[in-house]
């Protein structure tokens, strides 16, 4: 597998996901790619406000 790709539990309401899901499929994408493009689009606001992210290495 990809050195690159992290597994991480995620813990939400049933209801909350369930919704988000029917929005995923809506879109064409798995519930974990919608998931993935928030978190880039929320990623590239903060890095256009703030400036780049550092990342350290594991």
């Amino acid at each position: 597998m990809d050195d690159m790709l992290l597994r991480y539990t995620l813990r939400i309401n049933r209801n909350l996901f369930q919704k988000f899901r029917y929005i995923a499929a809506a879109e064409g994408r798995s519930a974990n790619k919608e998931i993935e493009q928030y978190l880039k689009k929320r990623v590239a606001e903060y890095e256009k406000e703030n400036g780049n992210i550092p990342i350290q290495p594991e």
